[in-house]
């Protein structure tokens, strides 16, 4: 048992193996409470198009600062991607084909950006997946920052955000702003990328982000529940990820890359939440038995 156990304690005795984890369990935190949000409003495709809208300020801030400028440029581009997004899906006939042309027009901005760069696979594979374990104490500090000021946008806002998420007449009617309301969650949405983007990527954050809310409703319809549940589960998922890609690595000699394991237990997790949840349904719809409900085999050949 200690031989199983061990590596889920004593690699996060290691400096570079503690802040990675650092890192996820802030992003863990607040991904929890805003996909939460994101999933009572379906808004999976619109944060799909923020990630890919960040990418260009986190590549010219990359380009112009290193690693240091990445997060200026993208903490630009998130609050720019979160205004634009606000007024697209107000004013646009189609929004969801408005959103799809501009974001991927953004994005392919990015790549030409990073394309100028001598290292141009490398600098992009980085952006796009992350350096999870190369994360440095000052990425540490700014991460946690930006964690911070995205939980405390939607904090202040949550009994509006959950209100605004079920009916959004009433919230005009009883004096609540929802294009304010949608600037807040947009604007903390785009934070969330931005806090994640040099720990698991621009590509891989939207599963940080989507998947803990979904296994949160499987899991239970009791409504403030579901954003302790969301954070606990993206916490547990990012303590595994971490150690079994860990140990992948060093005890068995597979090279896995950290932010993909993370990601494949988080939706490791939705799946077996998800059969788990099918299971207790069809338990539940399944008619008890009882006396006179079977029939004697002889009765049936008659």
């Amino acid at each position: 048992m200690t031989d199983l156990l061990g590596p889920l304690f004593t690699a996060f005795t290691l400096p570079f193996m503690a802040r990675a984890l650092v890192v996820l369990i802030a992003l863990s935190l607040v991904a929890g409470v805003v996909g939460v949000l994101v999933n009572l409003r379906s808004l999976e495709f619109i944060s799909d198009g923020l990630t890919h809208s960040v990418f260009p300020g986190i590549a010219i801030g990359f380009v112009w600062g290193g690693r240091d400028g990445l997060f200026v440029g993208a903490m630009i581009a998130a609050v720019l991607a979160a205004v634009v997004l606000t007024v697209i899906t107000r004013r646009a006939v189609s929004g969801d084909a408005a959103i799809a042309i501009v974001f991927t027009a953004m994005f392919s901005v990015g790549i030409l950006v990073v394309s100028r760069e001598t290292d141009y696979a490398g600098q992009l594979e980085g952006l796009l997946f992350g350096r999870l374990l190369t994360v440095t104490g000052s990425e540490v500090t700014q991460t946690l920052v930006i964690c911070a000021i995205a939980l405390l946008l939607v904090g202040v806002t949550l009994k509006q955000q959950v209100f605004r998420a079920f009916d959004r007449t009433a919230v005009a009617a009883v004096g609540y702003r929802p294009v304010l309301l949608d600037l807040v969650l947009n604007v903390a949405i785009a934070l969330v990328v931005v806090a994640a983007s040099s720990a698991v990527g621009n590509l891989l954050v939207l599963a940080v982000l989507i998947v803990p809310g979904a296994v949160a409703r499987l899991i239970s319809v009791r409504l403030w529940l579901l954003f302790p549940l969301a954070a606990g589960f993206a916490a547990l998922c990012a303590w595994l990820g971490l150690a079994l890609g860990f140990e992948a690595s060093v005890g068995a000699g597979i090279d896995l890359p950290s932010g993909a394991t993370v990601v494949l237990v988080l939706v490791a997790g939705y799946l077996l939440v998800l059969l788990g949840r099918l299971a207790a349904d069809r338990m539940r719809r399944r008619p008890p038995a009882g006396p006179g409900t079977a029939k004697h085999p002889e009765s049936v050949t008659r």
